[in-house]
C-alpha cells in the first residue's frame, strides 16, 4: 500500500499482487491513509486506487482466510479496507477503479462517494458462492443505490456487472479508457479543491445524517443545532467569501474557516 500527497490530494494505492486481496494488515494500513487524510488540513480528496490492470481488488484474502484469518476478524476502525466503517468523514474519498471489485474490492468502492472506472473495470459480490455473505457495506449499501431486484440479483447470483451498466445505474460517475482512469480521477479531485472546503465537510455531515429521513425530518435535522460541520460553515469567513467573490467577478480564496 501507498500513500501519495500533491496539490491537496492524497493518492492511496493498493499494491498487493497479484489479485490486490485484503488481510487484517493491509486493512489497517488503508486504515492509516484515510486518518491521515481527515487529519492533514492540507488534504482535501482521497482517491483509492490499485496497482496493475486486472484487479482493483478481489476483496477479502482468502489465503489469509486459509492461514487462519477469522470471518470476524478485527480489521481496525474503518473496518474492512480502512473505509467501509470509517463513518464521520469530513473529506470526500474517489475511488479509481482499475480492473475487477470483487467481494470486499467492490465493498470499497461502494463506501467512496464518487467512482471513476476504467472501461474494462468490473463489479461483483461472489460471496454467497462461497458460503458467506457481503457484510462489509455490500449487503446494506447496494439496495440503497440500485433498485431492489438488480441489487438482489447482484447479491444472490454473484453475476458481474461491467462499468458500463454501473454507469448506466448510476453506481460510476464515470466510465473512461484505462490510461485515463487516474486523469479522469484528478481532474474531479480538482474540480472539488476548488469548492469550500467547510461546504464539502458539511455535504457529507448532512448526507450521513439525513440519507434515510424524509425531507421534513431532514430539514429537522438542519434546523435542530446537532450538526456542528453545517452550523460551521454557516457562520465562516469562507460563507462570506464565497458571495464576495461572486460579486466582485473574481476566484474565492478558501481559509477553511
Amino acid at each position: 500500500m501507498r500513500a501519495e500527497a500533491s496539490g491537496g490530494v492524497l493518492e492511496i494505492t493498493l499494491d498487493r499482487p497479484p489479485a490486490n486481496a485484503v488481510d487484517v494488515a493491509t486493512s489497517r494500513a488503508l486504515y492509516e491513509a484515510f486518518a491521515r487524510l481527515e487529519s492533514d488540513p492540507g488534504l482535501r480528496v482521497g482517491i483509492v486506487t490499485a496497482a496493475g490492470g486486472r484487479f482493483f481488488c478481489a476483496g477479502w484474502d482468502l489465503k489469509a482466510a486459509a492461514a487462519g484469518e477469522a470471518t470476524d476478524a478485527n480489521h481496525g476502525p474503518g473496518g474492512f479496507a480502512g473505509l467501509t466503517e470509517l463513518h464521520g468523514r469530513a473529506k470526500p474519498v474517489i475511488a479509481a477503479v482499475n480492473g475487477i471489485a470483487a467481494g470486499g474490492g467492490f465493498e470499497l468502492v461502494l463506501a467512496a462517494d464518487l467512482v471513476v472506472a476504467a472501461d474494462h473495470a468490473e463489479f461483483r459480490l461472489p460471496e454467497t458462492g462461497l458460503g458467506m455473505i457481503p457484510d462489509s457495506g455490500g449487503v446494506l449499501r447496494l439496495p440503497r443505490r440500485l433498485p431492489r431486484p438488480v441489487a438482489m440479483e447482484l447479491l444472490l447470483t454473484g453475476r458481474p456487472m461491467t462499468a458500463a451498466e454501473a454507469r448506466e445505474r448510476g453506481l460510476v460517475n464515470r466510465v473512461v479508457p484505462g490510461d485515463q482512469l487516474m486523469l479522469a480521477a484528478h481532474a474531479l479531485a480538482d474540480q472539488i479543491t476548488r469548492s469550500a472546503p467547510l461546504a464539502v465537510a458539511a455535504v457529507l455531515e448532512v448526507l450521513e445524517a439525513t440519507e434515510e429521513c424524509s425531507v421534513s425530518s431532514g430539514f429537522a435535522a438542519l434546523r435542530s443545532g446537532t450538526l456542528p460541520r453545517y452550523a460551521a460553515m454557516l457562520i465562516s469567513e469562507d460563507a462570506a467569501e464565497g458571495p464576495a467573490a461572486f460579486a466582485e467577478r473574481r476566484p474565492a480564496t478558501w481559509k477553511g474557516r
